[in-house]
């Protein structure tokens, strides 16, 4: 009887710990474009923070690759049809959490503002979930296989 005492008390021990360790971790960092409610929330941080200048349909600016009169380059478009998806993960949330001067020649200005302050590091990452769920599966995959190497 002691002995089963013992074992139940080591198990809810061990089960606390475990539920600790979830629960210190917080929520699970990264683009998940499978996630439905992880693209819903960003779909809707995104109307909200990025569809003015990056358009409804991820689409960008129009002439987004050429400069505008200010020497600045248009908002490009974040779907199939832009570079977005050239970058690794890690590199996307960067330059969206802190803006683009760390991946920027010096000197370089852009419109793009650092969203750090602004959102959280969950609703960037849904941001780029929603644009990721609108990729072709094989750049999803290309994508993907990109981000791995790049934490190496």
């Amino acid at each position: 009887m002691k002995a089963m005492k013992i074992g139940v008390g080591l198990a809810m021990g061990a089960a606390i710990a475990v539920a600790g360790v979830f629960l210190l971790a917080g929520p699970k960092a990264g683009a998940d474009p499978t996630d439905d409610a992880q693209v819903a929330q960003g779909k809707a941080v995104y109307a909200e923070q990025c569809a003015s200048c990056h358009g409804t349909r991820l689409e960008g600016q129009p002439e987004w690759q050429s400069r505008k009169p200010d020497g600045r380059l248009r908002a490009p478009p974040h779907d199939a049809s832009g570079h977005t998806w050239h970058h690794p993960d890690a590199d996307l949330f960067k330059i969206t959490k802190q803006g683009v001067v760390e991946f920027a020649p010096p000197g370089y200005e852009s419109d793009m503002p650092a969203f750090g302050g602004v959102l959280s590091d969950a609703e960037i990452w849904a941001v780029l979930a929603f644009i990721k769920s609108s990729w072709p599966e094989e750049i999803r995959l290309r994508h993907a296989a990109m981000s791995e190497r790049a934490k190496k």
